[in-house]
């Protein structure tokens, strides 16, 4: 094949834009612990006939907006040469970076409304990583390798899992897929270029207290691979890409000592998760690690290590021809042949009450339960005053699932759900990408992995590697079993077009595996566009005032220094006076905020040893009075670093009102004195 590898930042605003996951509106950025990433891959025939492209980006979830103003900016670019039906964007789903892109109104209600710098970012970054892998395309190949991760996942609705048929269940000997399944990528010369990681966990180790930006525990395991092949480099710097890109985590947490309740230590394992003091908000699933920072690392270790273990030991080639076959569809009308004598239909987009509960990763407000199968007449009836009440039509079609949110009957001021979904599916030789909109459960991502690949068996095309692609292109929330959905667990209430929205991917997927194994993609209909609402900047988050000083001070001045020694595994802190971090994303693309440096007494320079994406820095920005802020900077001294003197700097810009209601992004700087790691 040609091959090309490419990344991004795309990290956006890292302060007072709320974090996109847990829909929790009090967790609003207040700094950075790791940048976030865009990472492309470009395949090609050698003779150059057809391309596909992956993108595995450090985000919540693609949403269909991004896709759109991606696809539109490739091609004023390329032409035709990226379309829908040959990128996939597929989104690694951190709860801790930025939101508020998306143009359906239900997002809007936790992000504050459509934020552009923050969705700017994120479509300027996937362009740049596409673009860099196209001018890097060069002849290489392809190794697939696969196995098993241990320790790193649970499943947190095991009592939904429990619903499927015992004889189904008896195939599996978990009730997560622990598989992992890489493709290792070399250049002609065999230079390493990079790989794509296929995983099911959840990155949610940094909980939903966390307020500084970052990729959790998949990016965590990038930045492990990355920095081992990019040696001597800053993190983001270097050739070799590394993407551990989501898949079938639905159900999956990476909180592996389960739920407990955080008042009384007891076990809130139960059908409900509820606790006997405080409820369901009490019930929270903690980490292996003794803090969420810890956690993050040892999930994203286990990730990495075993990754590593595969990239080194791949021998499998992956060979053949490429395709790609893409559809959009109407997900609330699809009829669906159960077999010949029986059709079900899916339904308009709604949310259930257990929606609201949340999950053991991360409890909703108020007093929802997970597993309500009964509405509840104190919030239905606000729901109806103030939403309106769902029809009939919408109840029944949604049964079990008492609904809360009738989001396909909200149109104000836009549609608060899709209707127009994406399907698609590469194939790269014997692989077979399977892009999906949403999150599916273990068992829903098996019963379509086994449907795709039955598929393409039974048209001649036997052997092939089905993964299975999450949240790319447009967010539908869960995917769920039929017999999942019965229990109306948070997933299953977060099932969108009802109870039959499996089997409804499955014959569609089906048919574009059909399609692609028949050599028949070109007979496939488009199906219906997706809108583009004419939408500006509409948001409750507020403008950027002008940065303001103390009295007798200036920006970058110290206000509380770093102590003059200290060991490893110690913390170096230093705080400055600061201004509001937007006013760099929004006005530098390529800003750090922060450098440790070491001093180089043979050349009397320093040399810059750590940046701000670095996993051993944070960044926090406190919001102080009319205009003042400040930024503490902490650097995690690492096992291993030299010993020697070292400052901390940080960088900033600082808003000032000019006349005529313009204002000025003034750049400035700060360091800290500097000081020495010692042995003692």
């Amino acid at each position: 094949y040609l091959l090309g590898v490419g990344r991004a930042d795309c990290t956006g605003p890292v302060a007072e834009i709320p974090l996109m996951g847990y829909a929790n509106p009090d967790q609003v950025g207040g700094g950075l612990l790791m940048r976030l990433y865009s990472r492309a891959f470009i395949v090609a025939d050698l003779d150059d006939s057809r391309r596909v492209v992956f993108v595995s980006a450090d985000i919540g979830m693609v949403s269909q907006r991004l896709r759109l103003e991606v696809l539109k900016k490739l091609k004023s670019r390329y032409g035709e040469l990226y379309r829908q039906d040959n990128v996939i964007l597929s989104g690694t789903h951190t709860h801790s970076g930025p939101g508020g892109y998306f143009q359906y109104t239900l997002f809007w209600v936790t992000s504050k409304g459509l934020i552009r710098p923050s969705l700017n970012a994120i479509v300027n970054g996937i362009v740049k990583s596409i673009d860099i892998a196209h001018q890097n395309v060069r002849k290489g190949r392809l190794f697939i390798n696969r196995g098993t991760v241990e320790n790193s996942q649970i499943n947190r609705s095991p009592f939904s899992y429990l619903k499927n048929p015992a004889s189904e269940r008896s195939r599996y000997s978990s009730n997560t897929d622990k598989e992992m399944v890489m493709l290792k990528m070399v250049d002609g010369d065999g230079h390493e270029l990079g790989l794509i990681s296929w995983f099911a966990v959840h990155p949610v180790s940094m909980n939903n207290s966390n307020h500084l930006v970052n990729s959790d525990n998949m990016g965590y395991a990038s930045y492990l691979f990355e920095q081992e092949k990019n040696k001597g480099m800053l993190p983001g710097e270097g050739s070799f890409v590394a993407a551990f890109a989501s898949s079938n985590l639905g159900d999956v947490s990476p909180n592996t000592k389960g739920p407990f309740c955080v008042n009384t230590g007891e076990s809130c394992n139960n059908p409900q998760s509820t606790c006997p003091v405080g409820g369901a908000t009490m019930c929270m699933a903690m980490g292996p690690g003794n803090n969420m920072f810890d956690s993050t690392r040892i999930i994203g270790q286990n990730i990495y290590f075993k990754a590593r273990e595969l990239y080194e030991n791949a021998s499998q080639e992956v060979t053949g021809p490429l395709s790609s076959a893409h559809q959009w569809v109407n997900m609330s009308d699809v009829s669906v042949e159960l077999n010949a004598t029986h059709t079900v239909k899916t339904c308009k987009p709604a949310l259930g009450h257990s929606f609201a509960a949340g999950t053991t990763d991360g409890v909703g407000a108020f007093n929802f339960t997970q597993g309500s199968v009964e509405g509840d007449p104190f919030w239905d009836k606000i729901r109806d005053q103030l939403l309106g009440e769902p029809s009939n039509e919408t109840k029944a079609c949604h049964k079990p699932k008492p609904i809360l949110f009738s989001t396909g009957e909200m149109t104000w001021p836009h549609p608060w759900h899709p209707d127009i979904v994406d399907i698609q599916i590469v194939a790269i030789g014997s692989l077979a990408i399977v892009a999906v909109p949403g999150e599916f459960t273990t068992m829903s991502g098996r019963r379509l992995q086994e449907a795709v690949k039955r598929e393409f068996d039974s048209h001649g095309t036997p052997k092939m590697d089905v993964v299975i692609a999450g949240l790319c292109n447009v967010y539908t929330h869960y995917i769920t079993t039929y017999e999942e959905y019965q229990v109306q667990r948070y997933e299953a209430a977060s099932t969108i077009y009802g109870p039959h929205t499996l089997s409804a991917y499955i014959q569609l997927y089906r048919g574009l595996a059909r399609a692609i194994a028949t050599n028949t993609v070109q007979d496939l209909p488009r199906g219906p566009e997706p809108p583009f609402f004419n939408i500006g900047n509409t948001t409750l988050v507020p403008p950027v005032m002008a940065d303001r000083v103390p009295a007798n001070k200036t920006f970058g001045d110290v206000l509380q220094d770093v102590r003059q020694h200290y060991r490893v595994t110690d913390v170096a802190e230093v705080t400055f006076i600061g201004a509001n971090p937007r006013n760099s994303a929004e006005n530098v693309t390529e800003h750090n905020f922060l450098t440790v440096e070491r001093y180089a007494s043979t050349l009397d320079s320093w040399h810059v040893v750590q940046n701000d994406g670095s996993w051993d820095t944070r960044f926090f920005w406190t919001k102080g009075l009319r205009g003042q802020s400040n930024v503490t900077i902490e650097w995690h001294i690492p096992y291993g670093t030299e010993l020697g003197i070292y400052r901390i700097r940080y960088f900033g810009h600082y808003k000032k009102k000019l006349s005529n209601n313009r204002a000025a992004f003034i750049p400035f700087e700060g360091s800290s004195s500097a000081f020495e790691i010692t042995t003692l």
